[in-house]
């Protein structure tokens, strides 16, 4: 096999689409999570770190199990919108977004506790509502722990195998993306070939994490 571009650009329109509709997601979850008490606080945190201990096939499995067209969501999608969800991009989508959602909502939570409350509480006694003093207060002191959530988020993503495995298969400029082609080179022994798709993805991560932490200390200087 030689060399084919396309399972990066498929990969990196997958992390596009995945971060953006986490970090819009996860934010009104990640404020709920840190300014809430209530018992059933601890249950949902729990539920949406599972992608975190859970094996990627078996949670891809179940994804499969639900998204297939026999599935119910994926034959809602079918029988209301006639949109196939399995084997398709969207499918991976969202199940990109189901295994990358602690990476981005563990981060924003973090950023959101770590503003101090009297910050908040100024903001109120100011008469500023609360969508203003998020805007305003909040998000300006997280900015450290919003991109941490886009890198971690969009770096997971990008090296995403067994769940985009079992729910998009290996479709040629549809679903298949770097690390299934690094492992259908392997698979077939052309090691050369696996090497540059793995060299890429490697120096690609390597980058996004000496962003992050050169964005913390700088953050920590300041």
């Amino acid at each position: 096999m030689s060399f084919d571009p396309v399972p990066f650009w498929v990969s990196f329109h997958l992390g596009l689409w995945v971060t953006t509709l986490l970090l819009v997601i996860c934010f009104p979850l990640a404020w709920i999570f840190a300014r809430s008490t209530g018992r059933w606080v601890p249950w949902v945190e729990s539920t949406t770190s599972l992608p975190l201990v859970l094996s990627p096939t078996v949670l891809g499995f179940y994804l499969l199990i639900l998204l297939s067209s026999k599935g119910p969501v994926g034959q809602f999608f079918l029988s209301v919108f006639h949109v196939r969800l399995a084997f398709t991009f969207t499918g991976i989508v969202i199940a990109g977004c189901i295994s990358s959602l602690p990476f981005m909502l563990s981060s924003l939570r973090a950023g959101i506790l770590a503003v101090p409350s009297h910050l908040l509480d100024a903001s109120y006694t100011l008469g500023k509502g609360r969508i203003e003093t998020i805007f305003r207060v909040v998000i300006p002191h997280m900015k450290s722990s919003i991109v941490a959530g886009i890198v971690n988020t969009f770096a997971h993503t990008l090296g995403e195998f067994g769940v985009v495995l079992m729910i998009g298969g290996s479709v040629p400029g549809v679903t298949k993306v770097v690390s299934i082609a690094v492992y259908e080179r392997v698979e077939s022994l052309n090691f050369s070939s696996a090497h540059v798709y793995a060299a890429i993805l490697l120096v690609v991560s390597y980058c996004g994490v000496f962003l992050l932490n050169r964005i913390q200390r700088g953050e920590a200087r300041r």
